[in-house]
């Protein structure tokens, strides 16, 4: 699975920063950058990325007017940049899948790639099938002077705790010492979706969902469980839901 990105940034070190950032993270390979809003459009166009990191506020036409000005086909996944907290409802209104307050820190930055992998095998009839060979099929957890292989297929949720992360499977919970985003980029996005900051939720696993007036959503698990879904985690999640339940009708 390869996504695609193009940054437009009027910006050269806000744009240097987030190439530093996706240099470190596989599955991802920068296709283009532009500088303003009239480059931007004529590019992503003709280069059709998969995501773009593109800044709200640029001279002439912003980043809005461009994700705006692209028909629907032709809109990438996009992750907004910018200095203000006050974009929310135009970022929901273009299907934005995030949106990162400047300066960007590390965690946001991974949340949002997380959000983007999760997303990218249901943009598409052909990205549907994108594989996921690199899907881990076992977690090695230690339990004192042993080591306990939990394989994925028993794996129903997954919370963080602190630095670690819980494994609930068949009634068990394994601590892993991984930070919840690392195992996600591990997981199979058509089977595991992340839910929350917090929480990554195996898609078989939901047996209803609530929305709240506030966009976000209750879950309850087939195990009884009830878990919240973010609202910004919400797009990626119903168009999963979407896809499974077509293909199970």
């Amino acid at each position: 699975m390869n996504i695609r990105v193009v940054i437009v940034d009027d910006e050269p070190l806000a744009r240097l920063a987030v190439k530093a950032r996706l240099a470190r993270r596989d599955g991802f390979t920068l296709v283009g950058e532009f500088g303003d809003g009239a480059s931007a459009y004529d590019g992503i166009v003709a280069l059709k990325p998969d995501l773009v990191f593109m800044d709200v506020e640029m001279p002439g036409k912003s980043g809005l007017d461009v994700l705006a000005a692209l028909a629907p086909a032709q809109r990438p996944m996009a992750i907004l940049l910018t200095a203000y907290d006050g974009f929310a409802l135009q970022a929901f209104e273009l299907a934005a899948l995030d949106y990162l307050l400047k300066p960007v820190d590390d965690e946001r930055f991974d949340e949002a790639l997380d959000r983007a992998r999760q997303a990218f095998p249901y943009r598409g009839q052909g990205r549907a099938a994108a594989p996921a060979s690199a899907a881990v099929r076992s977690f090695s957890v230690r339990t004192g002077s042993r080591t306990v292989l939990v394989p994925v297929a028993e794996v129903e949720r997954i919370e963080a705790d602190g630095d670690y992360a819980t494994l609930h499977a068949n009634g068990k919970t394994w601590l892993v010492r991984e930070r919840l985003h690392t195992l996600a980029m591990q997981l199979d996005p058509r089977q595991f979706h992340r839910v929350h900051r917090s929480s990554i939720v195996r898609l078989d696993m939901i047996a209803e969902l609530c929305a709240l007036t506030n966009r976000d959503a209750l879950l309850r698990l087939r195990d009884g469980s009830v878990l919240r879904a973010s609202r910004s985690y919400m797009p990626a999640l119903a168009e999963a839901l979407q896809h499974r339940n077509k293909k199970t009708q």
